[in-house]
């Protein structure tokens, strides 16, 4: 069923390309990121909320506040220049580059946290990581 949700994850991203080159037209970036993160913030907490979730709070350790907020952060930054690139660039560049993220996350997990490399992930990273190239430069 986890493909159903990156599915879906996949096409929302997509749409979040499409839109935010629209709405960010006139606007500072960093403007438009606040914006989006408010939106972001209240349908979490939202879904927090209605789905009982919220009583759990007081069971995240240190580290889970440590290595989520570390993660908040990079999704911070990481959307703060997203949506800078968006504004100067077309979403067909911009999207392919912030794909990377893929190739880069199979490297990590591998380095970081003990993952195996097998040769169709390493072919697939490899394969993303080409594409980029060709979208951008071919």
């Amino acid at each position: 069923m986890w493909w159903l949700y990156a599915l879906l994850s996949a096409l929302f991203a997509a749409l979040t390309a499409v839109l935010a080159k629209i709405g960010i037209k006139g606007v500072d970036s960093n403007l438009a990121t606040a914006v989006r993160t408010t939106v972001i913030l209240v349908l979490a907490w939202g879904i927090v909320y209605f789905r009982g979730s919220l009583s759990e709070v007081h069971t995240l350790t240190r580290t889970n506040w440590l290595f989520l907020g570390l993660s908040g952060l990079a999704t911070g930054l990481s959307w703060v220049f997203y949506f800078r690139a968006l504004q100067l660039g077309k979403v067909s560049q911009v999207a392919p580059v912030d794909k990377l993220s893929m190739a880069l996350s199979i490297v990590l997990a591998v380095v970081f946290l003990g993952e195996k490399l097998t040769w169709q992930t390493g072919l697939g990273a490899g394969l993303i990581i080409t594409g980029t190239i060709v979208l951008i430069w071919g």
